[in-house]
């Protein structure tokens, strides 16, 4: 279950992530007339638990123009993660938090673990809920994952991590788990979302026995594969 506040932030998610995102080798992006980067367009969201109750977890589809979308998930938290300066986006004001520290969460090891968790177990996305005056109001999530998992599986938290960022996919490695996220989702024919044929990217190798993170959003009722475990 997800908390959230109603608050102001400054930045705002998109305009942090504006000038870290076209750095990145996964980002495509397009440009106007004039030659400038279409703006970015928050498409969906969905978000995971931490455990421990600390560290925010969402993970943003973004998109910029006609651009296919893309994934980015972030991890928020009340101070700086130790030796996670490499993947410091920046910081914000949250007018009920305070400061918080917004990461690259393919480098958090709290994000590996609740993407680990939602894809060996089968679990899906936190409900979130606004909190008013002592009371909860649900907040209807705009992006719908699931695990393809099981129930009964062990999934020991991740402590340390290596990281390979590549033009399509963020690689993930945890001791004996390897998590490979697609930073341009793919339907099950490889086809990233909102891209055309000619622009065809390979599927995920051997779907049918890899554990995959799956969803849908609203307006994109076909399922796409987000992520892999093995």
């Amino acid at each position: 279950m997800a908390l959230l506040h109603k608050a102001e932030l400054h930045p705002t998610k998109l305009e942090l992530l504006t000038g870290w995102l076209p750095a990145q080798p996964w980002m495509p992006s397009r440009v106007d007339d004039h030659g400038q980067a279409e703006p970015l367009e928050r498409v969906a969201a969905f978000r995971f638990d931490d455990p421990a109750g600390e560290v925010g977890i969402e993970t943003l589809l973004i998109q910029s123009g006609d651009a296919p979308v893309v994934q980015v998930p972030l991890t928020y938290r009340a101070a700086p993660l130790a030796g996670g300066e490499q993947w410091l986006i920046g910081t914000m004001h949250h007018s009920v938090l305070g400061e918080r520290w917004v990461y690259d969460a393919s480098g958090d090891p709290v994000y590996a673990s609740a993407l680990a968790t939602a894809i060996l177990t089968g679990s899906s996305e936190a409900a979130q809920y606004y909190e008013v005056d002592g009371r909860r109001e649900a907040v209807p999530s705009t992006a719908r994952v699931v695990g393809s998992g099981t129930v009964d599986a062990q999934v020991d938290p991740i402590r340390s991590l290596e990281v390979e960022n590549g033009r399509v996919t963020t690689v993930v490695r945890a001791g004996v788990i390897t998590l490979t996220i697609l930073r341009t989702p793919t339907t099950a024919s490889g086809v990233p979302t909102e891209q055309a044929p000619h622009e065809r990217t390979p599927a995920p190798t051997g779907t049918a026995t890899i554990a995959t993170l799956t969803a849908t959003w609203d307006g994109h009722p076909q399922p796409v594969v987000l992520a892999t475990a093995g």
